[in-house]
């Protein structure tokens, strides 16, 4: 098994993620890659090259793990956001692609030669709060979670990128930040709902559930977050929220009821609707 070549071994690879995988190639370069502790453009560029035995193992085990639906950022302890590579485990969800909109979002509308207070709320493996901190390094960055374990990793994340603006906090939402305003807020809550199959796949089914599902429809913490953010928001200051694919005129309804103005909803790269926000002009809207 040893002499397989590269080439070999990721269209074998390939093949047998079919089944479980939207991105089967993709999974075996990640994870071929990582065994040989090269670059994918290496294996792809030397796809006639053999892989020693102690590599070999390491593919096998990550393979026959990835076949049982274990995502690769869980087997690889790792995830890149933002063009940061993040540490991840199963106490913290995996960051995605289409979080980085809500990135933008905050980047368009938080000034670049002041300083500025934000809070990332639920911030799990720091991903957002991170990202923010590199583009923004003005600015004091707050960011919650519920969950020690999560701030555990966002603490390690920080200390591995050098980041020292980022303060992190335990707590429930804006539990944490009594007494404070922020010119943003923003979050990635939990939004699918409990009796909504698709947590059960793919995946979903390796990170905690806490972090992804919510009562009433997916839409509970969205609920309580457009409730909270005024008192901990700046006159002028803005709430942006990331929700589900179907989710984007119910969250619309909730910030206008609250007496958010400047409300908007807005699509991933994939034309998904994926954040609303709006902005919190005075405490007596």
């Amino acid at each position: 098994m040893s002499q397989i070549s590269l080439g070999a071994l990721l269209a074998e690879a390939a093949d047998r993620l079919t089944a479980i995988s939207e991105t089967p190639r993709l999974d075996a370069e990640i994870l071929l890659a990582a065994a040989l502790e090269r670059s994918r453009a290496y294996v792809l560029a030397w796809p006639e090259r053999v892989a020693d035995q102690a590599q070999m193992t390491r593919f096998s085990d990550w393979l026959e793990r990835r076949l049982t639906g274990e995502p690769v950022a869980y087997l690889l302890g790792r995830r890149e956001f933002w063009s940061l590579e993040l540490l991840v485990t199963p106490d913290t969800l995996i960051p995605r692609p289409e979080t980085e909109l809500l990135v933008e979002l905050a980047l368009a509308r938080l000034p670049m030669k002041r300083a500025t207070a934000v809070a990332d709320l639920g911030t799990g493996s720091g991903a957002i709060a991170l990202a923010l901190a590199i583009e923004r390094p003005l600015a004091k960055i707050v960011a919650t979670d519920r969950s020690p374990a999560a701030l555990a990793v966002a603490r390690r994340n920080a200390e591995q990128l050098g980041i020292s603006t980022v303060e992190f906090r335990i707590g429930d939402w804006c539990a944490p930040l009594t007494g404070e305003r922020f010119e943003l807020i923003a979050a990635n809550p939990p939004y699918v709902a409990m009796s909504d199959p698709y947590w059960q796949t793919g995946d979903l089914r390796f990170e905690p559930p806490d972090a992804l599902l919510a009562e009433q429809e997916g839409l509970a913490a969205l609920r309580t977050l457009i409730a909270q953010a005024p008192d901990y928001l700046l006159p002028g200051g803005w709430l942006f929220l990331e929700h589900g694919y179907d989710q984007g005129q119910a969250v619309l309804a909730l910030l206008w009821q609250r007496g958010f103005v400047e409300v908007a909803d807005h699509c991933d790269a994939a034309g998904v609707s994926r954040c609303a926000g709006g902005r919190w002009l005075a405490d007596d809207c």
